[in-house]
């Protein structure tokens, strides 16, 4: 079939499959690692990969051009935190935010990867935080909550102050479009005015610092733990190299607000770090369901072996 209708439903399923079999059919002429990269490195048509050296980051690019063109696919708008691998990229495939860049001199512009700001330069994620005017009703609040792209979890315990401000709008039965009470805007607007602090904070992309040497173990550290307020997990990246020297990086994490029933049945936060048990009321099992679905998640996406979590 070489037709599809535009905008059908299939359209992103047709184009993934016709990606990944253009990799399967030129796996043996070409590098695993190129074969790896459009398999597990492709969102849709965005690719996002990293490697340990300019050297690889040069054979990757010619690899994955050389591979998408026998399919069909042109890959362009390249954007590389390496002025040695972006001076080997034709101007024409280089995104527009780096074409007349100064190579020697220039700083390196800040892009979007996957809806995350990604600070090219310094190699580091970034964040600017930009709350539009809306009413102070549940509705608005709701919609605030609701803009954030945040799928690693980075801005969790930020967010989820907001998220228990509206938790507490719909305990109280305030209508959707009715004003929030003096006590509550007040809090909303101490929150939003403290969202500015984002702008100093940065997170390093990168799980391995460059220096680190050659990697001895992996390992993946899962926490939990719940209140009558919410629940929260989190998972680290732990890293030694053969010196016995460690590094540990924020891998993910995920807060919840715990159930808007009030009653008789009072919830118990109980530790559940890494896989502890507890038996109890409903954050508590939210918070031991999260860690194993992390678990999968970075088994699934970490190109290191785990070997102990």
């Amino acid at each position: 079939m070489r037709v599809h209708l535009f905008r059908a439903t299939s359209s992103p399923s047709c184009a993934n499959y016709a990606l990944r079999k253009c990799a399967e059919d030129n796996k043996a002429h070409f590098s695993q690692q190129a074969i790896d990269t459009i398999l597990y490195s492709f969102y849709v048509d965005d690719c996002l990969a990293s490697v340990a050296s300019e050297e690889e980051a040069i054979s990757l690019y010619k690899d994955l051009g050389a591979i998408c063109a026998k399919g069909g696919f042109y890959l362009t708008k390249w954007v590389i935190n390496s002025c040695s691998v972006l001076a080997v990229i034709p101007e024409q495939e280089q995104a527009k935010e780096v074409k007349n860049l100064y190579l020697d001199s220039d700083v390196l512009p800040v892009e979007r990867a996957l809806g995350v700001r990604w600070c090219v330069q310094s190699d580091v994620f970034k964040f600017c935080i930009s709350i539009p005017e809306r009413p102070l009703t549940r509705r608005g609040i709701l919609s605030t909550v609701s803009s954030f792209y945040d799928p690693l979890g980075f801005l969790a315990p930020v967010i989820f102050t907001a998220k228990r401000i509206l938790q507490d709008l719909c305990q109280r039965g305030i209508g959707w479009d009715d004003p929030a009470p003096s006590a509550v805007a007040q809090e909303w607007r101490d929150w939003v005015e403290e969202l500015r602090l984002l702008d100093n904070i940065s997170i390093r992309r990168c799980l391995k610092p460059p220096d680190f040497g050659e990697l001895a173990t992996a390992q993946l550290h899962h926490f939990a733990d719940a209140s009558e307020k919410g629940y929260s997990a989190v998972t680290y990246l732990l890293l030694y190299n053969n010196a016995l020297q460690m590094h540990t990086s924020f891998k993910m994490g995920e807060v919840q607000g715990g159930a808007i029933e009030t009653g008789h049945n009072s919830p118990h936060g109980v530790d559940c770090s890494r896989g502890s048990t507890s038996h109890g009321w409903t954050v508590e099992e939210g918070a031991k369901a999260t860690t194993p679905k992390f678990s999968v998640l970075d088994r699934q996406h970490l190109s290191a072996e785990i070997h102990q979590q």
